[in-house]
């Protein structure tokens, strides 16, 4: 699976000052989305969210951007970005501000009293339209202006459109203009700096956030997230017992088990998570921490534990992508490419977003049916087209581009995209994608000291342990080799289609020289 940073789950609001005594659903921060335009600034004005008309036109944006290419180094990123950028904010704009989509009217009260709880645990778009009927006749609501700040960017992640961020910026600093300072605001600039890959941003919002409310559910989830992906664990552990103790719930305990996951400490996680569904409730809950419990086994090798783990987060919420796509890998690596092609062509289908459209593409290669090859390209194109998009939006996107780079494109793109990112933060994430870029441009040993680096936490993850025998065997380390190769498949054997049968074939030539 790709890294699991900050994925969003529900949430309560932020604005009580006092702990929760019982664990409740929270924070919908996520750090994996980008950005584009088209925000009025008046309260009167705003666009409303997108409906699933919306959602087919923006996926068709994105394949419209890549059908002229069709290859990945034919594709022009900044064309692409403005041409997508365009469509896209055009789609927003088209379906208008002014719409009574009805069913989340009766939620908001006089005062705005919708919380982002209500719209993560019903019709988000729903609620986004409500709470834009509500501000243009309240329009000096500040909480409310800092919710629909919010719901821009769950939408922006659950539908994958990048041109909900600025139209979140734009409700955020609405917000703060009205009463200077409210922590409401600052978590949701916070939760917004993340989802745009600004982790120091979103730490120092986070920060402002809980100077005013220590409380405040997602200025301390997202101070999680924005340790966990500047690479500062220990700072990330402390900042998790921080959260445990202030508001414990949900979001705090997967967060709490991802630190743990990081240094190695399974066990740990995955009770921590079974803790965590045992106390959920809604379809969201469920979904959410099942799905955390499937990424957790896939990335173990228990892909039948992973599958039933999919199949409770679908059961709760049948549209759930996160899972969806966890479980179109475990299929894959349990030997069912036919069900993990079809449920991956389901989810690009809706959302052409990098992680599946690369796992999509490695399965046609790996396959290798008539026009398989052909297809594979496409998808990787459309990875280049959604970043065009992200980059256009103002969304750091150096991460992705180094990881599908290196792999399916321009090998130097990846090396220049993985030494940004590298300046940015230091996680083991990043560690490895700068040294598996500086090999693919033949610099081993450059390279080595980063793969060590993405393995020295104790993290368990296959596509790191393959990684580093790969640059360790092209360094002349032969023994160091075939120990990481031969731990990247006891580990996770189907960690990649691709992937995992070159480890097999580097390791049978390691053992054949023995």
């Amino acid at each position: 699976m790709p890294a699991r940073t900050t994925d969003s789950t529900p949430e309560t609001p932020d604005d009580d000052r006092a702990p929760s005594t019982a664990p409740e659903p929270c924070a919908g921060d996520d750090a994996h989305a980008p950005s584009p335009a088209g925000e009025t600034a008046e309260g009167t004005g705003e666009e409303a969210g997108g409906t699933e008309a919306d959602s087919g036109e923006r996926v068709a944006a994105v394949r419209r951007a890549a059908d002229g290419g069709r290859r990945w180094r034919a594709l022009h990123l900044t064309g692409c970005a403005v041409l997508l950028a365009v469509a896209v904010t055009g789609g927003a704009v088209a379906v208008g501000g002014g719409q009574d989509r009805g069913a989340g009217a009766d939620a908001v009260s006089a005062a705005g009293a919708l919380s982002p709880g209500d719209l993560a645990r019903g019709d988000l778009d729903a609620g986004v339209a409500s709470l834009q009927k509500h501000l243009r006749a309240q329009p000096r609501d500040f909480g409310s202006w800092a919710t629909l700040g919010v719901a821009y960017v769950e939408q922006a992640r659950t539908k994958g459109d990048p041109s909900r961020y600025p139209q979140a910026q734009s409700a955020l600093k609405r917000s703060l203009a009205l009463k200077p300072g409210n922590d409401q605001a600052l978590a949701g600039q916070a939760a917004l700096a993340a989802a745009r890959h600004d982790f120091p941003g979103a730490l120092a919002h986070a920060d402002r956030a809980l100077k005013q409310n220590p409380y405040n559910e997602r200025a301390l989830c997202t101070r999680i997230d924005a340790l966990v992906e500047l690479g500062r664990y220990d700072d990330a552990a402390k900042a998790a017992d921080t959260a445990d103790d202030r508001r414990p719930g949900i979001p705090v305990f997967t967060r709490y088990a991802y630190v743990r996951e990081l240094r190695g400490d399974v066990r740990t996680a995955r009770e921590v998570l079974e803790r965590a569904l045992d106390s959920a409730h809604g379809p969201a809950d469920v979904a959410y921490v099942a799905t955390a419990l499937g990424q957790l086994a896939w990335n173990q090798g228990e892909y039948k534990t992973a599958l039933d783990h999919y199949a409770r987060a679908l059961a709760a919420d049948d549209a759930y992508l996160p899972a969806l796509e966890g479980r179109a890998r475990a299929q894959a690596a349990s030997g069912d490419r036919k069900a993990a092609v079809r449920g991956l062509e389901q989810v690009v289908a809706r959302f052409p977003l990098p992680g599946p459209l690369v796992a999509l593409g490695e399965l046609y290669e790996d396959r290798g049916a008539d026009g398989d090859r052909a297809k594979a390209r496409d998808q990787y194109a459309l990875v280049d087209a959604w970043t065009a998009l992200a980059r256009a939006g103002g969304a750091n996107t150096d991460l992705e581009t180094a990881l599908a780079a290196a792999d399916h494109g321009d090998e130097k793109e990846a090396l220049r995209a993985a030494r940004a990112e590298w300046d940015r933060r230091h996680s083991v994430h990043t560690a490895d994608a700068l040294a598996w870029a500086l090999h693919v441009n033949g610099r081993d040993e450059e390279a080595l000291p980063y793969a060590r680096r993405a393995t020295a936490t104790g993290y368990r993850n296959a596509v790191f342990l393959y990684h580093r025998g790969v640059i360790e065997r092209a360094t002349g380390d032969q023994r160091e080799a075939r120990a990481h190769l031969k731990a990247a498949l006891d580990l996770n054997p189907g960690f990649s289609p691709l992937g995992a049968r070159e480890a097999r074939t580097a390791l049978k030539d390691l053992e054949g020289n023995r």
